[in-house]
């Protein structure tokens, strides 16, 4: 007979004890610990952006390609983004190739690039997105890449023998002039002052060997295009360079660029 304010027709149930598993099933129970990082889940794209990024810098460069030039091999560098690829054609940047993401969407500055591109006769590949994410290793590239190829390093003595001789002979208007720089690590301010180098008519800029800025993409955008007129030579031994310009003939001054 059912309680006296029950639902019409409803049972009484009763259950009893049950008998427990002895901790059976236990770690089940058990949380996994906290989430991971985004960078540290194998199927996560900063995963796959943090491992390019280790490869870059286990290998010291932050170049893309890699080819063959004199027996050993030398990087390509890659200008990525619309704005980066637009002024680095505006300031004659030398260039191999033009990488155009399929179906882009196209505005001005596509137009542009286009425009200027069939201009200076540059090959335009056009590719997958996937082959241009891979190339940029993730980087933000807004469907448009252009590949540069390595900046060709003269011999600073050579390049120096071969100014004076020129001078000499009679075939300069000017004294030569040229800057030496220790201790530049920033490629932009490389550019900056193979930009002014060119603004005083000087014949060259001389940087050591080692722990110096090259002339990447951002030294030839930040030199405004200087960098095709100017020429930049690499020297083993810096202080022998200057000694050997002073041999020709040359003044060496030097300066500080800190505090004091």
């Amino acid at each position: 007979m059912a309680k006296a304010g029950s639902r019409p027709g409803a049972t009484a149930k009763k259950k009893g004890a049950t008998k427990g598993t002895g901790g059976h099933g236990r770690r089940a129970l058990e949380g996994k610990g906290p989430t991971p990082k985004a960078e540290d889940r194998v199927y996560h794209k900063a995963y796959k952006m943090k491992r390019a990024a280790e490869r870059r810098a286990a290998t010291g460069t932050n170049r893309k390609f890699q080819t063959r030039l004199g027996g050993k091999r030398v990087s390509d560098e890659l200008v990525t983004g619309r704005n980066a690829v637009l002024e680095a054609l505006r300031t004659n940047i030398p260039a191999k190739h033009l990488y155009v993401m399929s179906r882009i969407e196209v505005d001005d500055r596509v137009r542009d690039i286009m425009t200027m591109a069939n201009k200076k006769n540059l090959p335009m590949l056009e590719i997958p997105r996937s082959e241009l994410d891979r190339l940029t290793d993730g980087a933000v590239h807004q469907g448009i890449a252009m590949q540069i190829p390595p900046y060709q390093y003269p011999d600073a003595t050579d390049l120096v023998l071969d100014v004076m001789q020129r001078w000499h002979a009679g075939k300069l208007k000017s004294p030569p002039l040229f800057v030496a720089l220790d201790g530049i690590t920033d490629p932009r301010n490389l550019g900056a002052i193979i930009r002014s180098v060119s603004a005083f008519s000087g014949d060259g800029v001389i940087i050591p060997e080692r722990r110096s800025a090259a002339v990447t993409a951002g030294a030839w955008k930040t030199s405004a295009g200087a960098a095709a007129r100017i020429p930049v030579a690499k020297a083993t031994n810096l202080t022998r360079v200057l000694q050997q310009a002073k041999e020709q003939g040359m003044f060496v001054i030097g300066l500080d660029g800190g505090e004091t």
